[in-house]
C-alpha cells in the first residue's frame, strides 16, 4: 500500500498521506511521491484543484527523524527540496484538511495552500529551533508576514504549540469543523466549478506579491537548514528526541 494515495472525484485530487501507524511522518519517499504528483497535477487540465488530507488521527508528525539522519536532505535537488519547488509553484486551487498533530512541515506547508480546514483536535507546531534546525519552505518569511513579528518568533524560538481556535485568529485556518475533510472538499468542488483559467489568475495575483521574496527565502533556509542538519548540535537534538520517544 502507498504511503501517498490519490483519489480523483469530479476533477479535485485528494492526496492523503497514509503512514497512520508512524502518525503520517514524511520520509524521502513520500516527499518525492507528493512532489510528483503535484507537478503531474500542474500539467493535468482536468484537475482543477488539489486537497491534502490524512488517515488516522494525524496530519502529518512532520520529518520522520530517523530517515533524516540516515540520508540528510542536503542537496537542491533532493525529494524535499523538489516538494517545497512544487508547493511554491503550485499554479491551482491547494487545500488542506488537518486533524491531530501538524509537526513542523506539516504546519509549513499550510502556509502555502490556499484554503485549510481544520478539526477540533487540530494542534500545529514548528519546533525546528528545538532540534537544532531552523524554518523552511518560506515559513521565516510568511508566518511573521501572517502574525506578525513578535508572535511568530515566541513560536519559533519556544516550539510552542497552538490550536484550531488560534490557526483560525492569525488567518493560518479559514474554519473548523468536525469532518474537516468533507468541509475541504465541498469548497475544492465548488471551485471546481468555476472558470478553470480565472482561478488559475485569481491564484497568480493573489501570489504575485511574495512569489520571489519566498522564493529567495526558501533558498537561503535550504541552505542554512542543510548546515545545521549536520551539524553537531542538532544531532544531539535528535538523539535526545529519538531517547525521550523510546522511553514513552
Amino acid at each position: 500500500m502507498s504511503e501517498i494515495l490519490r483519489t480523483v472525484d469530479a476533477g479535485v485530487l485528494t492526496l492523503t498521506f497514509n503512514r497512520p501507524e508512524k502518525m503520517n511522518a514524511l520520509t524521502r519517499q513520500m516527499y518525492g511521491e507528493l512532489a510528483q504528483a503535484l507537478n503531474d497535477a500542474a500539467g493535468d487540465f482536468a484537475l482543477r484543484a488539489v486537497v491534502l488530507a490524512a488517515t488516522g488521527d494525524h496530519f502529518t508528525a512532520g520529518n520522520d527523524i530517523k530517515d533524516f539522519m540516515n540520508n540528510p536532505p542536503t542537496s537542491t535537488d533532493s525529494e524535499v527540496a523538489t516538494f517545497l519547488a512544487a508547493l511554491l509553484n503550485f499554479p491551482k486551487p491547494l487545500l488542506a484538511a488537518v486533524k491531530g498533530n501538524a509537526v513542523g512541515v506539516g504546519t509549513t506547508m499550510l502556509l502555502h495552500c490556499d484554503v485549510v480546514v481544520a478539526g477540533p483536535s487540530a494542534k500545529f507546531s514548528m519546533p525546528f529551533a528545538s532540534l537544532g534546525l531552523v524554518p523552511e519552505a518560506g515559513s521565516s518569511y510568511l508566518f511573521p508576514q501572517l502574525v506578525g513579528y513578535q508572535r511568530a518568533a515566541r513560536i519559533f524560538m519556544t516550539g510552542e504549540s497552538f490550536d484550531a481556535d488560534s490557526a483560525i485568529e492569525m488567518g493560518l485556518v479559514t474554519a473548523k469543523d468536525q469532518e474537516p475533510l468533507q468541509h475541504a472538499l465541498a469548497i475544492a468542488h465548488q471551485i471546481a466549478k468555476q472558470p478553470p483559467q480565472a482561478i488559475i489568475n485569481t491564484k497568480a495575483l493573489l501570489k504575485a506579491r511574495n512569489h520571489e521574496a519566498v522564493s529567495a527565502v526558501m533558498k537561503a533556509e535550504f541552505a542554512i537548514f542543510s548546515m545545521a542538519l549536520q551539524s553537531e548540535e542538532a544531532m544531539e537534538a535528535f538523539m535526545k528526541f529519538m531517547a525521550k520517544k523510546g522511553s514513552s
